[in-house]
């Protein structure tokens, strides 16, 4: 647990970018029944396509057969889980700032979060780090069944970064709680400032390699994995591990509070 204060701060500080999310998560949220007309087949009929129809047929001419409607009912049905690196390399502070990587991602997580809980979207938040293939720390600030509370927040401020990356065990076992979750659409959005890594490995390309198997286990299970990666150079391996279409490289790591519940946006429209 640590000072919820520090979340309070980070909502104060990052006021102007609320306000402007708040037009776009009113974007997002379900806007109740829509009528789909012009259908040949549907489940009810549409009185003035009907009465259409009728008029051409008096003055002899070929009616149009699309007089059914039918009703749909917007609802976002998407279960989200944000997926943390808590490696050592994100105490180091950004370049040209007294901040570190970690405090960026705690507030881009605080103001995701707010995202995801004003749209009414079932989400999580873990986090990661390990110490070889025996010693991975999971830690779960939110789970799904939990409300978004004091006690989350208070967990999100005292979390710290330490020991390494070991990115395809965190992904497996952040999949094991997602397929759970009864909705259509999964998405595990994984938030890391550098390649997956370990003391215990010599081979870069072998824990690349493990987070990609993990990933298209991820595919095949219906989860949609999504990277954001704070890294510069992270162009030249993270589209082998995630897909070309399923990452994002946030060239200015600054911009990261801001950019997140955009793309959330993006990602789930």
């Amino acid at each position: 647990m640590g000072d919820l204060q520090l979340i309070d701060d980070i909502a104060a500080q990052h006021k102007r970018t609320i306000g402007r999310l708040k037009f776009l998560l009113d974007a997002l949220q379900p806007q109740g029944v829509t009528r789909i007309r012009k259908l040949e087949d549907g489940d009810e009929l549409d009185i003035n396509a009907a009465i259409r129809a009728m008029v051409d047929l008096r003055m002899g001419q070929q009616p149009d057969p699309r007089i059914m409607m039918r009703s749909v009912r917007k609802v976002r049905d998407i279960s989200v889980m944000v997926l943390l690196d808590l490696s050592e390399s994100t105490n180091d502070k950004v370049a040209g700032h007294d901040y570190s990587v970690l405090d960026l991602q705690r507030q881009a997580t605080v103001l995701l979060a707010d995202a995801i809980n004003k749209i009414g979207d079932p989400f999580a938040i873990h986090g990661f780090c390990s110490d070889g293939r025996h010693h991975v720390e999971y830690s779960r600030f939110k789970d799904f069944d939990q409300p978004y509370n004091e006690i989350p927040k208070s967990r999100l401020a005292g979390m710290s970064g330490h020991l390494s990356t070991r990115m395809g065990a965190a992904i497996r076992h952040a999949g094991h709680y997602l397929v759970a979750q009864k909705s259509s659409k999964k998405l595990l959005l994984v938030i890391t400032d550098g390649e997956p890594a370990d003391i215990d490995v010599r081979d870069p390309q072998y824990l690349r390699y493990d987070t990609k198997k993990a990933v298209e286990a991820m595919a095949r299970s219906g989860v949609t994995t999504f990277c954001m990666s704070l890294d510069p150079r992270a162009d030249q391996y993270v589209s082998r591990i995630f897909g070309t279409r399923n990452y994002m490289v946030v060239d200015h790591v600054e911009r990261l509070p801001e950019k997140l519940p955009v793309l959330y946006a993006g990602l789930t429209r």
